[in-house]
């Protein structure tokens, strides 16, 4: 498949010896990059190089702010946690970061909607973090593939269409549980609080992802 002209790539973008996880929200200045440096951060504690395991992390935004700087905010919710907020830029989302994800992970059911509705056969791939979160904790680790003999690549893959297969059997328990709500504009606290609940998220996700546990 080939996206619009103008502005995709060809769906070969996605490779065997890779796995893409793209993080989405609306502006991609505080959800989206506290969500993908925290991805990396926590992939750096049980990896070492994330890339060593063929694993990407990046973000956009449905409305992204293309060009400029994460909100200080989220910076400061990264330092935080120990994460490398340097070198962000913020884009908006395209066809080609959506065609070349394995892993589409968002903040809302509003987000999850609109990525879906690109096309690119998104939909089994899309989730909300919350979510995900919730169909992995339902998921046992030993029907996965092992890291050590398979990889993490064709573990992180097993781990998509098993939560995909799961996704209509295991419900969310009200509708706001699957949000992760804005805290564009907001004090520093709500910032904090709203990072606490991605790490939260964040963490089982991770490990199932790797089959390695956090060191921390």
């Amino acid at each position: 498949m080939t996206a619009p002209e103008g502005r995709g790539i060809a769906e070969s973008g996605r490779t065997a010896s890779t796995f893409r996880i793209l993080h989405v929200s609306t502006g991609n200045v505080c959800r989206s990059p506290i969500t993908e440096r925290l991805t990396r951060h926590a992939l750096s504690d049980r990896l070492g190089d994330p890339l060593t395991g063929g694993l990407i992390v990046e973000s956009a935004g449905t409305w992204g702010h293309e060009g400029a700087p994460m909100e200080a905010n989220a910076e400061i919710v990264l330092a935080d946690f120990g994460a490398d907020a340097s070198g962000f830029v913020g884009r908006e989302l395209l066809d080609e970061h959506v065609i070349r994800a394995d892993l589409v992970l968002t903040a809302t059911r509003d987000h999850r909607a609109q990525v879906i509705s690109m096309g690119h056969s998104a939909g089994l791939r899309t989730f909300t973090l919350k979510e995900f979160t919730r169909l992995v904790r339902a998921i046992d680790p030993a029907t996965l593939p092992d890291p050590r003999e398979d990889g993490v690549v064709e573990r992180a893959r097993a781990l998509v269409r098993a939560a995909a297969a799961l996704r209509g059997w295991l419900l969310a328990p009200s509708p706001d549980a699957d949000e992760v709500f804005d805290p564009y504009g907001a004090p520093i606290t709500f910032f904090r609080s709203i990072g606490d609940e991605i790490h939260q998220a964040l963490d089982p996700v991770v490990t199932a992802l790797t089959g390695v546990e956090s060191r921390g």
